[in-house]
């Protein structure tokens, strides 16, 4: 395999906080790749969809250049709709990266490596999306991958509870709830997952906090 030929179209390449899931607050190399088959009314990368091509192999030599990594996120957009993102995750499996995939869930994760460590979104209704979610992903998830409902409203909310009580009960791995940014308050997604003695993790985005908006580029 020539790694020299083989291209990504990729959006941005930085290094940051890990802002989301149960590795916030980890330095990671995010690695942005362009493109989204979804369109959700609140994205907040929406200048995603657009990219350069580059080589795997320059992708390779750019992570080289920090030797003390030890996270390395794969983002979007949505990296799956790429053929060869699959190719760029086995590559890296092979070199023992330690690899978070971020999908939107509408795409299989059947053929993903499973030493990756995935996060599956599951859309909500107020993302314009609830359809979307490829229902067989569920097998494929390994007890170190993790679940995303985004939630906006009160709709939300209980849609994301009855689609865990259908299709997650004997699901191994943590299951995160996360509010939408300045649209649901965080104190009142809390109460409600007190109140209701829900098994998820409140996911807050820590680079909102502090940078308020996407992650600062280092």
């Amino acid at each position: 395999m020539n790694t020299n030929t083989i291209t990504l179209c990729v959006n941005e390449i930085f290094y940051s906080l890990q802002g989301e899931t149960t590795r916030t607050g980890f330095p990671s190399l995010f690695i942005r790749l362009a493109g989204c088959n979804l369109n959700c009314r609140w994205c907040d990368t929406p200048y995603a969809r657009t990219g350069s091509p580059v080589t795997i192999a320059h992708i390779i030599q750019t992570i080289e250049k920090y030797p003390t990594l030890n996270h390395i996120t794969i983002t979007g957009g949505e990296p799956l709709m790429q053929e060869h993102t699959l190719t760029l995750l086995d590559i890296l499996c092979r070199k023992n990266y330690p690899l978070q995939l971020e999908t939107n869930g509408s795409i299989s994760i059947e053929h993903v490596p499973s030493q990756v460590h995935k996060i599956v979104d599951v859309k909500t209704p107020s993302s314009g999306h609830a359809d979307s979610f490829n229902i067989s992903n569920i097998q494929y998830l390994k007890p170190h991958d993790e679940i995303k409902f985004v939630i906006a409203d009160d709709y939300d909310y209980n849609y994301s509870k009855e689609f865990m009580k259908n299709y997650l009960a004997n699901v191994p791995c943590v299951i995160n709830f996360s509010p939408v940014w300045s649209t649901m308050v965080p104190q009142q997604l809390a109460e409600y997952i007190l109140h209701d003695r829900l098994n998820v993790r409140l996911n807050i985005q820590l680079h909102k906090i502090l940078w308020h908006s996407e992650p600062k580029h280092f």
